[in-house]
């Protein structure tokens, strides 16, 4: 096996001290520009590679970032991702991925690699299963900057970036009554997360504005699945009171319960569904779905700026931000019907 080119293999080459190759690698502003280049073409040329694990020993710093999502293969968590990783390359921070899927022993896992990783800092979006949050305590504890986006929790006294979520579920439900839909139905999370219970309140406000009933039997709760619309818009149209439009919990489960409406010749926007984050899919099915954009780009970019503002702080909880995303409606096909 080749040997791992050292410091000391190029200050031998150059013929000079290993202090010296050390300071003109990190750019020590004592060293001439002369010897700075010598350097540095030694080091490419014989392929010389830092020590990442020796420099964060010395300086405390990984410039690595932990990014827990339940899932990257929602469109929206890997758009997340993507802006956050943007935000910070020029920083000169990388990231690390870890999948929750939806489980909080995985979640639990997921901390306890990244913190013996040595992270500089972790952001989070947590799962469907998390209630008791002293996992993240731990990260606080050690002083280590925690973002969390998308999925928060109330006790967590921390920086957050998210949608007004109360607000997403009150305008996805407005924009169907605005399309002449007057019983409109609900299937969501059975799991107590706050974004989830938000959308549900939103939801019970829009029917209260425009006196229109609130039916239990309306609202169903499950999971977050395409197996999870399927199973609730076959509930709902074999109820005493057949729905004439269905907000979903998000995509997926909105994708499913238009895969049911269509086994039974109810294609919307015969009956219309909506749901939430605008995946990719959405514009591609047939019918295409209408959403709710939760504009994951503006959430990456805030978490990058976040974590900045943070490691620049002597204390990274000294000023706590909570920033707030104004959804927004899309409207296409699953929805398009016009007020009778």
């Amino acid at each position: 096996m080749k040997k791992k080119t050292t410091i000391y293999d190029i200050a031998k080459e150059l013929n000079i001290t290993v202090s010296t190759v050390s300071r003109a690698l990190s750019g020590f502003p004592a060293i001439s520009a002369n010897t700075k280049k010598a350097v540095v073409e030694m080091a490419k040329k014989l392929n010389y590679s830092p020590n990442k694990l020796a420099s964060a020993l010395k300086s405390g710093k990984t410039h690595i970032i932990g990014v827990i999502v339940p899932s990257v293969q929602a469109h929206f968590f890997a758009s997340i991702i993507h802006y956050i990783e943007d935000g910070l390359k020029d920083s000169g921070y990388r990231v690390i991925i870890y999948q929750s899927n939806e489980s909080v022993e995985n979640e639990i896992n997921g901390v306890r690699t990244l913190l013996e990783a040595q992270v500089d800092g972790i952001m989070a979006s947590m799962s469907l299963e998390t209630e008791n949050v002293a996992h993240f305590k731990e990260i606080i504890e050690q002083n280590k900057p925690l973002i969390l986006f998308d999925r928060v929790h109330e006790e967590l006294a921390v920086p957050t970036i998210t949608v007004d979520d109360f607000k997403a579920g009150y305008i996805a439900t407005q924009h169907l009554i605005d399309q002449g839909y007057k019983k409109i139905a609900f299937v969501t999370t059975v799991h107590q997360i706050k974004i989830f219970n938000d959308r549900l309140k939103g939801y019970k406000a829009a029917l209260e504005a425009n006196n229109l009933p609130i039916l239990s039997e309306h609202i169903i709760f499950g999971g977050l699945s395409i197996k999870d619309g399927r199973f609730g818009a076959g509930k709902l149209l074999r109820g005493e009171i057949k729905p004439d439009a269905i907000v979903a919990g998000d995509d997926f489960t909105a994708l499913g319960v238009i895969k049911k409406l269509k086994e039974i010749n109810e294609t919307p926007p015969e009956i219309g569904v909506i749901g939430f984050a605008n995946e990719a899919f959405s514009d591609y099915i047939t019918p295409n779905l209408s959403t709710i954009d939760q504009h994951a780009a503006q959430i990456g970019k805030d978490c990058a700026k976040m974590f900045l503002k943070m490691i620049s702080q002597k204390n990274p909880y000294e000023n706590i931000e909570h920033i707030v995303i104004n959804p927004t409606v899309v409207e296409r096909q699953s929805t398009s019907k016009l007020p009778s």
